[in-house]
């Protein structure tokens, strides 16, 4: 299976979401459906088959009144495929409506990422390599250091951005990148979960590290208010041509399968 992808969402765990399945009607699209605002964090059409995900990013928040949800940037990624990310590119001014994020969209020949700060858009195809992904945006391998980026005018796209985006970089990235770079796991859709995915379910697991540490994978803060922010789900998507495998994990819980 030449793709493999492993998505951690992270969220307050009193916001409300449905496992994966298909609900959205009229649509192929598989994925968890966020209750509060109808979107979603990753989708899967099956019949290409194809993936989409969004992070939360950095950067200036889009003003309140015409604020979109990013749950729906996967939905359109997945279902439009890699033209999706080259529209939002090519109309920066229309990505105003979203909070900052990154959203990668992959098949089984290629992976691109889109990310938005609220001020410039930066699009990128991701090499055939281990790629890791925070909030921070793209931190696994780490940047090559080169001359200092020269600022363009906001939301004037170029060939591959609109101005310039720091490389992201944080504890987490540093503490897993390598590992999950020194193993690939099969993602048979033959085989169990177990099997599929062996190589990364210990990583998967969190590692050992406390849900506290700041390198954690799996992660669980108590916020003011009584409120109290983690990781809600794990979720695992294998792709080939003609092939697809889906493994959900709701944490806590166990790992299954998604028919699709």
């Amino acid at each position: 299976m030449p793709l493999l992808l492993l998505g951690v969402r992270d969220e307050f765990t009193d916001r409300t979401w449905r496992p994966p399945a298909r609900h959205w009607p009229g649509s192929p699209l598989v994925g968890g459906r966020d209750e509060q605002a109808g979107g979603t964090w990753l989708a899967v059409h099956p019949d290409v088959p194809r993936v989409s995900c969004v992070l939360n990013g950095h950067g200036r928040a889009a003003a309140a009144g015409g604020r979109r949800t990013r749950g729906e940037l996967p939905l359109r990624a997945a279902a439009e495929g890699q033209r999706a990310l080259d529209a939002m590119h090519e109309h920066p001014g229309a990505l105003a409506r979203y909070d900052p994020f990154h959203l990668v969209v992959a098949d089984a020949s290629a992976a691109s990422l889109l990310s938005w700060d609220g001020s410039h858009a930066v699009l990128r195809e991701l090499e055939h390599a281990t790629h890791l992904l925070t909030n921070a945006g793209h931190a696994y391998p780490p940047a090559v250091p080169g001359p200092p980026a020269v600022p363009g005018p906001p939301a004037v796209p170029g060939p591959l951005a609109a101005g310039p985006q720091p490389p992201g970089d944080d504890a987490k990235a540093r503490h897993f990148g390598p590992k999950f770079a020194a193993r690939r796991p099969s993602g048979d859709p033959a085989a169990t979960a177990e099997e599929a995915w062996e190589d990364w379910l210990a990583l998967a697991a969190g590692d050992g590290l406390p849900a506290a540490d700041p390198r954690a994978i799996i992660a669980r803060r108590d916020m003011p208010g009584g409120r109290t922010w983690g990781t809600t789900s794990v979720t695992f998507v294998a792709l080939g041509r003609g092939a697809l495998r889906y493994d959900f994990r709701p944490v806590p819980g166990e790992i299954y399968r998604v028919t699709v």
